[in-house]
């Protein structure tokens, strides 16, 4: 195991010998490490992922937009890269910062090194970082604005690395979704992977579902498609026009990045409409918060948000506990809901908000990822409720 690069705490520090990258803090905290992936840079919001395997699917994670991923599980590498793991079609994330070398495949199923993937898709990332250290601030101090720079020739210019991260506005305000969203619209039939055989197709559906895509993964659309679910997948900007013209048996409201209040300027009056012909609406993520502020919620910034696939959360009403896989920075806030909206979900984290319903209509939402990758399944049951809310629907 490589060692890290002890961080320098003032811009003024020397570049160490055996050091050609850098994270770089908009306080002008500098972690010195060592470049992989593409030589660049790129600004962000620094925040930090738990997760011990799935790698690769939280980088082609679309709600990962305007951030950079700081992996606190070593071993980043180990299963290599393939086709079968991404969740969009090219990654959203700024880039990556890891505590030792990226890692040599070793893995049946990987079909190229992550140095190279990352290459392949001209993401940066920084190792030899003591992310300990970097996590630890994040957790005291909130997810800063930084800066990760590999250059392969000549130091680095801290100074100007500084005023770019000061530079960076920031998440909150910002609508990202609409970078991250489908430009048009089209279908999937695609279900699940399994074992051996690699992903399914749906033959005969049972329901049609909108699926408006906010920064949708993929392996959402695989669930949904797995239990019956023909999807048509229209962009975050679709009115309610251009989605009860499809003529949907339900309205799925996918993940995505950015503020909620920024993307709910425009998104949240299209789910109004569509609440109002009773249709069944299932929400997760920025889908949730979308979906409270159409309920007449409010949304507001975490400290350091929720990342990572060991997030335990309680259903309220049947007190089970499930163990969940979120990447948020945001949260419906609990004194905001109006009467007839329900808390469902509670973290047993910090005991935010993470689900709700509305009574009476066959509308509800969870703040977390049920559809995992990565992650534990616990919480594939949302997908069956969804369904049978449009069974009943008729």
């Amino acid at each position: 195991m490589s060692e890290g690069i002890k961080p320098a705490t003032t811009t003024m520090a020397a570049q160490p010998a055996n050091a050609n990258a850098a994270v770089v803090l908009a306080s002008g905290e500098v972690f010195w490490g060592r470049g992989a992936g593409a030589p660049g840079s790129a600004v962000g919001e620094v925040c930090f992922n738990t997760s011990l395997t799935g790698y690769q699917e939280i980088i082609t994670d679309p709600s990962y937009a305007g951030q950079i991923i700081t992996f606190t599980f070593p071993h980043i590498g180990n299963v290599g890269a393939n086709p079968e793991d991404m969740e969009t079609i090219t990654p959203a994330a700024r880039g990556a910062i890891m505590r030792v070398d990226i890692t040599d495949p070793a893995s049946w199923r990987a079909a190229q090194h992550l140095d190279a993937w990352l290459k392949s898709f001209g993401l940066t990332a920084v190792t030899g970082v003591d992310t300990r250290r970097l996590t630890r601030l994040i957790r005291d101090g909130g997810a800063p604005n930084g800066v990760i720079a590999y250059k392969d020739d000549g130091p680095l210019d801290i100074p100007a690395l500084v005023e770019m991260a000061n530079d960076f506005p920031g998440l909150e305000g910002m609508d990202l979704a609409k970078d991250v969203s489908c430009a048009q619209t089209y279908s999937w039939d695609t279900t699940t992977w399994s074992l051996g055989q690699g992903y399914g197709n749906l033959a005969e559906p049972k329901h049609h579902v909108v699926a408006v895509d906010f920064g949708a993964k993929q392996n959402i659309l695989r669930c949904l498609a797995a239990e019956g679910c023909k999807v048509t997948v229209v962009p975050a900007t679709a009115t309610a026009e251009d989605i009860l013209a499809h003529r949907p048996d339900g309205l799925f409201l996918s993940n995505g990045p950015g503020d909620p209040a920024a993307t709910g300027e425009y998104a949240v009056p299209a789910v109004k409409q569509v609440m109002e012909t009773g249709l069944p609406v299932f929400g997760i993520c920025l889908g949730h918060q979308i979906l409270a502020l159409a309920l007449g919620a409010t949304t507001s910034k975490l400290h350091m948000g929720h990342r990572g696939a060991n997030q335990p959360v309680k259903d309220l009403e049947t007190g089970k506990v499930e163990i969940t896989s979120q990447n948020h920075g945001f949260v419906v806030d609990r004194d905001s809901l109006p009467d007839g909206v329900i808390e469902t979900h509670r973290s047993l984290f910090d005991g935010c908000l993470e689900g709700i319903r509305a009574e009476g209509k066959p509308v509800f939402s969870v703040q977390y990822h049920p559809e995992a990758s990565p992650g534990p399944q616990d919480s594939h049951y949302l997908f069956k409720r969804f369904v049978k809310l449009m069974d009943e629907k008729g």
